[in-house]
């Protein structure tokens, strides 16, 4: 199992950052609207400073349609890399389903090339239902897509010249994606869900990250698919459970007075375009990890993320939606930095069994190849049919409102 002793930031353990989800939204307090191309400049602003203050990951989502503006993640990445020397670039949602699995394997080793190694990504599905007929895919065919599609993935990265036919592209004879991976090491891949114990399952087959952007919904559905993904990464052989590489997303706002924080806040978050006229700040910071209030107090409260998940290997933090203003933004990656993230660092570290791997990194990964170390799937996926993954009433919505 990968030890991954080595990291942008060397040895952690865990690795801290922040994510955008790339939306382009009114400030309520100003009435002001950023264009695309001031929130675009900003966001490349909030990267570099993420380096700054000490952080180690950047990701950024994949939308289409406004108002976000991300659309091609790999652009903007790559630009980013140019400028930092640390930080490692991931995505917050890489579009398995609607992008073609042959470019993604090409644009996302073009971009471990060019930033030296500091690229991972991850898959999901997102949550725009039209995205699909844009490019020409059903929806209904999701799931299906996001397992044949990654199947070719992690072929075409593995394997240099690739024959291959399935259900949703046209076949490929003798291909070789190209550039290869840099030091013939692929990027490491976390697959990403909020709600669908398939790809938690996809995950575990693969031996990849599993990562629950645990940011909409309350613990015990995010303890059901993560259990699953721990049990199901044992099963397939890649490790204890305990090993398996988990990731968590997380919401914050901080200031030195947490009725301060409250009141700041408030109004961004009745406006948000995703969670804005809905249930109050305040019930939704209980049911969920959105934390609004002093740095103590996030401290406190992601502390105990491990109690809930087990040890695991990325923290994300969504700190710059909603229509924050970039100065506040800002200010916020210095609280992180500054006084947030180090005290974490121990906190996470401490007792932590020597058989959990450290974060995943490209350096750890190719020592691990070059040792013959790194794992691989052992079968074809239709060999899951004969131990098919409960879904449906044990997850989710109405999980939650029988108390499953």
């Amino acid at each position: 199992m990968d030890d991954n002793t080595t990291t942008p930031a060397v040895g952690q353990a865990v690795q801290f950052g922040i994510f955008t989800v790339s939306d382009i939204t009114e400030d309520p307090t100003t009435g002001q609207t950023p264009s695309e191309a001031e929130k675009i400049r900003n966001t490349i602003a909030i990267a570099k400073h993420a380096e700054e203050v000490g952080l180690d990951v950047f990701a950024l989502g994949e939308h289409h349609n406004p108002p976000f503006w991300s659309s091609s993640p790999t652009t903007t990445l790559g630009y980013i890399a140019a400028q930092t020397e640390r930080l490692l670039l991931s995505t917050a949602t890489t579009l398995i389903t609607t992008n073609d699995p042959v470019k993604i394997a090409e644009d996302y080793a073009m971009l471990q090339h060019l930033a030296g190694g500091r690229v991972d990504l991850t898959l999901g599905r997102g949550n725009t239902g039209p995205v699909y007929p844009w490019f020409g895919q059903d929806i209904r065919q999701g799931v299906p897509l996001a397992i044949e599609n990654y199947a070719l993935l992690h072929k075409l990265w593995r394997e240099d010249v690739v024959d291959w036919e399935g259900r949703f592209r046209t076949p490929l004879q003798g291909f070789t994606s190209t550039p290869r991976p840099l030091d013939d090491v692929p990027p490491f891949v976390w697959h990403g869900s909020i709600r669908t114990p398939e790809i938690a399952e996809q995950a575990a087959y693969y031996g990849d990250g599993f990562f629950a952007n645990n940011i909409f919904w309350p613990a015990e559905h995010y303890q059901r698919l993560i259990g699953l993904y721990r049990q199901r990464f044992e099963h397939y052989g890649h490790g204890t459970a305990a090993q398996a590489i988990v990731g968590l997303g997380g919401q914050v706002f901080m200031r030195a007075n947490s009725q301060d924080a409250v009141r700041e806040f408030r109004p961004y978050f009745d406006n948000a375009p995703v969670y804005g006229h809905g249930p109050s700040l305040e019930d939704f910071s209980e049911m969920t990890p959105l934390t609004v209030g002093s740095p103590q107090q996030v401290i406190d409260r992601y502390a105990g993320m491990r109690d809930l998940f087990g040890d695991y290997q990325r923290q994300l933090f969504l700190i710059d939606h909603a229509g924050l203003p970039v100065k506040t933004v800002l200010e916020q990656l210095d609280i992180l930095g500054g006084e947030v993230v180090p005290v974490l660092r121990k906190e996470l570290a401490k007792n932590r069994p020597a058989e959990v791997p450290n974060a995943p990194t490209h350096a750890a990964r190719v020592a691990l190849a070059a040792a013959g170390g790194l794992p691989v799937a052992g079968g074809k996926l239709a060999a899951q049919k004969s131990e098919p993954v409960a879904s449906g009433s044990s997850f989710g919505a109405a999980a939650m409102r029988r108390g499953a």
